[in-house]
């Protein structure tokens, strides 16, 4: 059993560092003229070119009616465009445009940025371990959910 103090310090540290890093990243990518949703999408579709709202929408844990509130300021700032699905006429495949394909690499550079920026002074080592602390973490609360 840990010490729950020490155990309660971690779990504060955690949320403040994931509260501040959306903070940074999100003032960062205003002053790009995104908001913090559409530069997640941009994110997931840079990996996920051509799938379709409701995957991307379970991507990004948001719902069906955010999802298409999200996609529509997107389709009129031109970073994506919406195609029928072949194999189903009632689902729409999002596709980056070149436009967005565009901002979505500068927002991955924006984020390595940030990331250099954060975990400077940081040894290679000690980032192996906190990345594999912060795993464990992570596969016990996804174990916890799935209860």
């Amino acid at each position: 059993m840990s010490d729950p103090d020490a155990s309660r310090e971690l779990f504060d540290a955690l949320a403040m560092v994931n509260r501040k890093l959306r903070a940074v990243f999100d003032a960062r990518v205003k002053e790009r003229g995104l908001t913090l949703p559409r530069a997640r999408a941009l994110f997931m579709l840079a990996k996920k070119d051509g799938i379709n709202q409701r995957e991307l929408a379970e991507e990004l844990e948001i719902e069906t009616p955010t999802i298409v509130r999200l996609l529509d300021g997107m389709e009129k700032q031109g970073f994506i465009e919406r195609r029928v699905e072949p194999s189903d006429r009632r689902a729409k495949q999002i596709h980056m445009t070149d436009f967005g394909r565009s901002v979505a690499r500068d927002i991955q550079n924006l984020a390595s940025e940030i990331r250099e920026d954060v975990l400077e002074g940081l040894k290679p080592q000690e980032i192996a371990v906190a990345l594999k602390v912060v795993s464990t973490i992570a596969r016990n609360v996804q174990s916890i959910a799935k209860e």
